[in-house]
């Protein structure tokens, strides 16, 4: 079965951090977003994907060029953003078969999708407590009758995740009209796809919608080595090991035996200090360098041409990107550093997402807490929205820089290229 991947979307609601970077090409754990979509689709037996692309095209095209795990990669170009429905019928020439549809900006498994791709037309559902903010599903037995948005009388708890299984004839079907929002919908491609036969459902284990910065943040404590906890407090739990490596147990790199690695889980390639501690999961990717003194708590990943240290504490689930720098004194908690970004030194940053190039002054330290204990709020597309979690801290675009002793409220976003001066307390979006 071909397997369409929709990666052609900006992601507004990303905020800065798509200013230089398509959301699909986020960095989750050790692999771009889109990429463990794709990886689902081969686990789950597609013989071929299908991208559909347009903003940033190019960095997509480099990333996957031919092939993906040994499955075929083809291209469609989606010219300007008009809706699901026009993404999938700018790769209607790839199809000629039965074939599946995944948005490339979720987290699924390939077990899951093994169970949607058998006899189509189906559709990925996931159970919610909350169904009132998505598309719900109205079910007949092992049918979907019908797909609600955002009902405020939910007829199940069982929501639209961006999942279908289709037969041929569906590439007949995209022509749909423009919906209220402007942009012509898969949901009406469904309709069409229900009226001339019966939609059944699979139920997966395991969805997430990857769309607003937090959620960046949960995606990563979900597929870092042993991550995966609801990011609401210090750290992760479950997920997988995606490097592929036998594990070491000896906690050591490049032939030392001597550091602390106190019941380690840790895959080390990089060079470690003989006096820093790796504790827990931990990933260091050769290219990348750990100094003396520093304290590594699992789950954790530091990606090639990184370095941490001297004397900086790394814990929760936390992602140190290609050629990212934390210095000496600093503190990492739960947070996502992009590639290239700096924490110099004397500082501290929790529960935070870094855009590539972010630089931060000496002493900057990012609060990620409210006194009262309520959920932090977060803007996005211009309206301040609940991120849900206890703790959450700034959203820093590409290339911000900080003035040393800057001070970053709780729920701040930076645009790319914004600029602090020394000293100054940061209490709202610049």
């Amino acid at each position: 079965m071909h397997a369409v991947i929709l990666a052609a979307g900006r992601g507004t609601r990303m905020g800065p951090l798509t200013e230089s970077t398509p959301k699909p090409m986020l960095p989750v754990a050790d692999a771009p977003l889109v990429e463990h979509v794709a990886d689902a689709a081969v686990e789950a037996g597609a013989d071929e994907l299908v991208v559909t692309v347009g903003y940033g095209a190019d960095r997509i095209r480099r990333h996957f060029g031919e092939s993906h795990r040994g499955v075929p990669v083809r291209y469609a170009v989606q010219e300007s953003q008009r809706g699901t429905a026009d993404a999938l019928a700018a790769a209607a020439d790839h199809l000629d078969d039965e074939f599946a549809v995944l948005n490339g900006d979720s987290l699924y498994r390939g077990a899951d999708l093994r169970r949607l791709f058998e006899s189509p037309p189906r559709i990925g559902a996931f159970r919610v407590d909350d169904p009132t903010q998505y598309g719900v599903l109205t079910v007949d037995g092992d049918a979907v009758t019908a797909v609600r948005e955002k009902p405020s009388d939910p007829a199940t708890d069982l929501v639209n995740a961006g999942a279908y299984s289709f037969p041929a004839e569906t590439v007949d079907m995209l022509d749909v009209p423009e919906s209220e929002r402007g942009e012509r919908e898969l949901t009406d491609v469904l309709a069409r796809v229900m009226a001339r036969e019966e939609l059944g459902y699979a139920v997966l284990a395991e969805w997430m919608d990857v769309g607003r910065p937090w959620e960046l943040l949960e995606a990563n404590e979900r597929r870092l080595p042993g991550g995966g906890s609801d990011g609401r407090d210090d750290g992760g739990s479950a997920g997988r090991d995606d490097d592929g490596s036998e594990r070491r147990d000896d906690g050591g790199s490049a032939g030392r035996e001597d550091g602390d690695t106190a019941g380690s889980d840790a895959t080390v390639r990089g060079d470690v200090h003989a006096n820093a501690t790796i504790r827990g999961d931990v990933v260091v990717e050769a290219g990348a360098t750990v100094g003396p003194g520093v304290v590594v708590e699992g789950p954790a990943l530091l990606r090639s041409g990184c370095s941490v240290g001297p004397n900086a504490y790394v814990r929760g689930a936390t992602l140190v990107g290609e050629g990212a720098h934390v210095g000496h004194a600093v503190e990492i908690k739960n947070s996502v550093l992009m590639a290239d970004a700096t924490v110099g030194h004397l500082s501290y940053v929790g529960d935070s997402v870094l855009g590539p190039s972010v630089n931060l002054g000496a002493g900057t330290n990012v609060a990620n807490l409210r006194h009262d204990g309520e959920p932090v709020d977060a803007t996005v597309k211009g309206e301040r929205v609940s991120t849900g979690r206890r703790k959450f801290g700034a959203v820093l675009g590409p290339r911000v820089k900080t003035g040393i002793q800057t001070g970053i409220n709780a729920g701040v976003t930076l645009s790319a290229d914004a600029h602090t001066e020394p000293g100054e307390i940061v209490r709202r979006d610049r």
